[in-house]
């Protein structure tokens, strides 16, 4: 690992396992368990930092200079490779999905801010850019410019979020993660046994995609997984009052916060189906927070 990593890394706290003591739960003989990744970093949290870890070290040893990708206004993604890059003394470009809003949003300026220079891109033309996978694919690149797909998803992210899964201590049943791209899911799938099932939450509509960009992802074919399509609210970065509501409530009963676009989506699709008795009795499960909090900017409760 390269040392600027390391001593990056240095700085994180841990991720703690939590245990979710709602009383709403405790009718159902279900454990209900956190895997705190939001309290990694403040800035480059959960399986932002896991998902660039290892593709990092790789653009440095490669000796790059500047990190290029794409995503949305409020990009998770993007947010934490600007700051990562500010960190390690590498330079920055984010093609940024659609037209030069006339305010920036708070993740683009936090961005700017950060030295990321943002490019703005047709729908189509953003369309275009996810055929290109690999770290010198995307035409036109210079020498020591590093390409990094959207979301970071590319087989190097899976190692990273495979140290997440060790760092679990307890025996578990399912483990779930929320769904943007796959790549979490995927990294989780080539860490766990075979005993142990795997539930993605997709946030977005008309996901039904997702299957075969994890599928993509693997080394070797996984039948231990499945991703839900049910509770994406309309869509991406899409939410209504119920969900709102449910992210304040469980914050005010757990402590821990949630944001609407992955992990709130995520936690309520868990509580609507446990109440549903879904799960078989006894069963524990892993909650991943995946971190992002910057994203619930925007929002309101």
């Amino acid at each position: 690992m390269h040392p600027e990593l390391i001593k990056l890394e240095n700085t994180f706290k841990p991720s703690i396992l939590t245990k979710i003591k709602d009383p709403l739960l405790a009718q159902y003989p279900i454990e209900l368990w956190m895997k705190r990744d939001d309290l990694l970093h403040p800035i480059i949290s959960g399986n932002k930092w896991r998902k660039l870890k290892f593709i990092l070290d790789h653009a440095l040893s490669l000796r790059a200079d500047t990190l290029i990708s794409m995503g949305g206004a409020y990009s998770n993604h993007l947010h934490a490779l600007a700051y990562a890059g500010m960190i390690l003394g590498l330079k920055t470009l984010g093609l940024i999905r659609g037209e030069r809003p006339e305010i920036l949003t708070p993740t683009l300026i936090d961005m700017q801010n950060w030295g990321m220079e943002l490019k703005f891109v047709s729908r189509s033309d953003y369309r275009l850019l996810r055929q290109y996978q690999g770290c010198h694919d995307l035409p036109g690149l210079k020498p020591q410019q590093y390409w990094l797909p959207e979301g970071g998803a590319q087989p190097l992210a899976l190692k990273g979020i495979a140290e997440l899964v060790n760092e679990i201590d307890i025996l578990y049943d399912i483990i779930c993660t929320p769904c943007g791209t796959g790549t979490t899911l995927a990294g989780i799938l080539e860490a766990v046994p075979d005993s142990v099932s795997v539930m993605g939450f997709s946030a977005l509509n008309n996901a039904g995609f997702l299957r075969a960009e994890v599928e993509s992802l693997l080394p070797i074919p996984r039948t231990n997984w499945q991703i839900n399509l049910d509770y994406h609210f309309g869509g991406f970065a899409k939410t209504n009052a119920l969900l709102m509501a449910f992210i304040e409530d469980f914050e005010y009963k757990t402590g821990i916060p949630l944001e609407p676009v992955y992990t709130g989506k995520m936690m309520y699709a868990l509580y609507d189906l446990i109440t549903k008795h879904t799960f078989k009795s006894g069963r524990r499960i892993i909650a991943v927070h995946t971190g992002g909090l910057q994203g619930k900017r925007g929002f309101s409760t």
